[in-house]
């Protein structure tokens, strides 16, 4: 969980304990509050602390398998400082890892499928790329969807919706009542990636088509553009309840229902333990 002072993660241990680490979010930087601009920092800000967050839970279970290890005379437990340095190790190459196949699947695959076809409207060759786009992002999620480790993050990822949602509604945080809640929310990650591939339709559109080498070097340079004017759009969806926000909600609340599954009481007693943790304690952290 992120608030706007503080980061909060609520790790069930192999024991069945909760973990609970709470730092201080950096102090923003003037960047973050720059209409559009703020869209591509946020994009990048948020894929790094959420890559930190899933190395640190796993990194319980390595632990787990260490004491074993220490146990049955095999191997000694690594040393506090090279396990942080293989952490910072995995975490860079996990975001090469994701940047990579952000541009393969998403950039690349579209662009060099559609331009086969060798049709001559600028437009249709937009509009079919990304259409294309789309229908390869939900066969990814639905593909990492039957991984049994990746329907757990779905399931954590449930029980944040429900803790939000609850808060939001006004009512205490406890496990019956979060659990009364819908999985989905308007402000989700998942619809800011729907945003991010129906605004680069749009915005392709007016750069015309070309080879397929300019073409990804076109769009590789306008992503940080269309992420930023997703993330704005996002946001008005987020605050306001009217007939225009709920549209532009809708199909990101619909991809929702492969990336936001039913949680367990167990992982709601996680989220509400990491929201309590990044709630403002004081009337002037109480200003969101």
């Amino acid at each position: 969980m992120i608030g706007p002072y503080k980061k909060a993660i609520a790790v069930r241990k192999p024991d069945g304990d909760i973990e609970l680490n709470v730092e201080n979010l950096p102090k923003k930087r003037k960047i973050s509050k720059i209409p559009v601009v703020r869209g591509a920092y946020s994009l990048i800000y948020q894929m790094v602390l959420s890559i930190k967050a899933l190395t640190y839970a796993a990194s319980f279970y390595d632990l787990e398998e260490d004491d074993k290890s220490e146990i049955e005379g095999n191997v000694a437990l690594k040393k506090p400082e090279d396990k942080e340095t293989l952490s910072k190790t995995a975490i860079f190459f996990a975001i090469l890892l994701s940047i990579g196949i952000t541009v393969g699947l998403f950039i690349l695959l579209p662009n060099f499928i559609i331009g086969l076809l060798k049709i001559q409207s600028n437009i249709v060759n937009n509009l079919l790329e990304g259409i294309l786009r789309i229908a390869i992002f939900i066969g990814y999620l639905v593909a990492v969807t039957l991984m049994k480790d990746i329907k757990r993050v779905w399931m954590y990822h449930g029980a944040e919706h429900k803790t939000i949602n609850c808060y939001e509604a006004g009512e205490e945080l406890s496990v019956g009542n979060v659990m009364k809640y819908p999985t989905s929310n308007r402000r989700c990650g998942t619809s800011f990636l729907f945003l991010v591939m129906a605004v680069s339709i749009i915005v392709f559109s007016f750069v015309g088509w070309h080879s397929m080498l300019l073409n990804i070097v076109i769009r590789i340079l306008l992503l940080p553009l269309v992420a930023g004017f997703a993330f704005e759009l996002i946001k008005v969806a987020g605050r306001h309840d009217n007939f225009l926000s709920k549209i532009i909600s809708a199909p990101g609340m619909l991809f929702q229902k492969l990336t936001a599954k039913e949680p367990d009481e167990k992982m709601v007693e996680c989220a509400i333990m990491a929201f309590n943790a990044v709630l403002p304690q004081d009337e002037e952290e109480a200003k969101w």
